[in-house]
């Protein structure tokens, strides 16, 4: 099941407002459909109302919590409606109630949740036609409110991806794919990038979330990066050499972790004999070599850099190698360019249950010859989720506001399971780093 969109042109201009409505009506039912083939249509009431782990809500939570977000932003603050179901926001509050504790909760069940978001659904695309995006008001200024809803929706979707990895159960995913990912031909293991400034967020994507504003310029020293992400090869390779009981090479936060967690791979990884083989979505397969590695917490990575005698990426140096081009002082929304991705460009969008080798797709190629900066797996930076000097909390501090200067490590680029429009240069995900459910993976830097 792919989710990325049939060819067509991208977002239309907001001058254009029938357009642009057309074209958010038409991703709204492109996200449901996501949203459904990975509940109500793949796993029956029982296994969406089970909590599968502590880390994850059930998963007719994240299907009505979807409901409940674009009814209190659609269809109350943008179109003015009223409330549908009030009593439901408390429920559905993902700041007040901690993933852990939701089972717990009076949650709809999985047919009730269902006709819930259909009826939220229909009063909003009812209300789409006679709503004026006014640029006046800056929650419909070019109809930002419906970008962060659809990217709302795509992330619960990854997310519930990540609950169905974790699931125990019968596979409901396809084992297989005959997608081919296009290769690129790997000149050199990194690529240096000059020192000087580059403008780092956005101040001019209308769709934008208030923690990649504004844009500012950041001084950068030179470095070198990674040309593509780490390998499971490569990782391997780190575990085998005793990677996990060298104290040397961890944090001494990332040690205790080690110490108490037990851990001594990548999540999903065990071995059979002299085999490793990984547990992909109630599989068992070879570990494929190739492969960036992913399901590695930021502990892991961080000691995995150490080891190479390397470190991670700052998030300035990640943003800068995916997106300036130092030869016209520009940067860019994609690595390759401004225009939205495509099977040539970048493994999104759930087009595929898996990263790709890592050296593909020479067309997403960044001008610093960086490969595969979008897509594939989450990228572990070494940088704390913080504002950027001006930051103003937008359109509510619970999304990103109240994360800041926590603990939290920032991710970027998107992964295999990304939707294209919850991915950009400058997109910022964050999370504990002890995560290791999520789909993340990392590349090395070195100063230069």
């Amino acid at each position: 099941m792919s989710t990325l969109p049939d060819a067509r042109p991208g977002r239309p201009s907001a001058h254009d407002a029938d357009a642009l409505k057309q074209y958010v009506a038409d991703e709204l039912e492109r996200s449901r459909r996501r949203s459904l083939d990975l509940t109500t249509g793949t796993l029956d009431d029982g296994e969406l109302l089970a909590q599968h782990s502590r880390l994850m809500s059930p998963l007719v939570w994240d299907l009505a919590h979807i409901g409940n977000y674009e009814e209190q932003w659609l269809l109350r603050e943008a179109a003015g409606g009223a409330a549908l179901r009030p009593e439901l926001d408390d429920v559905y509050d993902a700041f007040e109630h901690p993933r852990a504790t939701r089972p717990t909760l009076p949650l709809l069940k999985p047919g009730e949740a269902g006709d819930y978001i259909g009826q939220v659904r229909r009063r909003v695309l009812d209300a789409l036609d006679a709503l004026t995006l006014d640029p006046g008001r800056e929650l419909l200024d070019a109809g930002f409110v419906f970008g962060m809803v659809l990217q709302h929706e795509h992330q619960h979707d990854e997310t519930m991806l990540a609950t169905h990895q974790l699931r125990r159960g019968d596979p409901v995913f396809p084992a297989t794919d005959d997608l081919p990912a296009p290769a690129a031909l790997v000149r050199s293991a990194e690529v240096r990038v000059p020192a000087g400034p580059f403008t780092m967020g956005t101040s001019t994507d209308s769709w934008s979330l208030d923690n990649e504003r504004p844009a500012h310029q950041v001084d950068v020293a030179s470095y070198a990066i990674d040309t593509v992400p780490v390998s499971n090869a490569a990782y391997r390779a780190f575990v085998e050499a005793g990677g996990y009981d060298d104290e040397r090479l961890w944090s001494p936060a990332g040690w205790r972790w080690r110490c108490e967690s037990g851990k001594r791979a990548p999540a999903f990884w065990f071995r059979e004999g002299g085999t490793w083989l990984r547990r992909r979505f109630a599989r068992v397969e070879p570990l494929p070599d190739d492969e960036p590695v992913q399901h590695v917490c930021w502990f892991e990575a961080d000691a995995y850099a150490r080891w190479a005698g390397r470190r991670l990426p700052t998030e300035a140096e990640w943003e800068k190698a995916a997106s300036w081009d130092p030869a016209t002082g520009t940067k860019t929304r994609y690595p390759w360019g401004e225009d939205d991705p495509t099977e040539e460009h970048a493994n999104l969008g759930q087009s595929r249950y898996h990263p790709v080798a890592s050296g593909s797709f020479p067309a997403g190629a960044s001008p610093s010859g960086a490969l595969q900066m979008i897509g594939d797996v989450w990228e572990w930076t070494g940088s704390d989720f913080t504002g950027y000097p001006g930051f103003r909390s937008f359109p509510y501090r619970e999304y990103s506001e109240v994360f800041f200067d926590q603990g939290y490590k920032v991710l970027r680029g998107g992964c295999w399971a990304t939707d294209p429009l919850a991915c950009r240069t400058t997109f910022r995900n964050w999370d504990h780093p002890i995560r290791r459910q999520i789909f993340s993976g990392f590349r090395t830097a070195r100063g230069v």
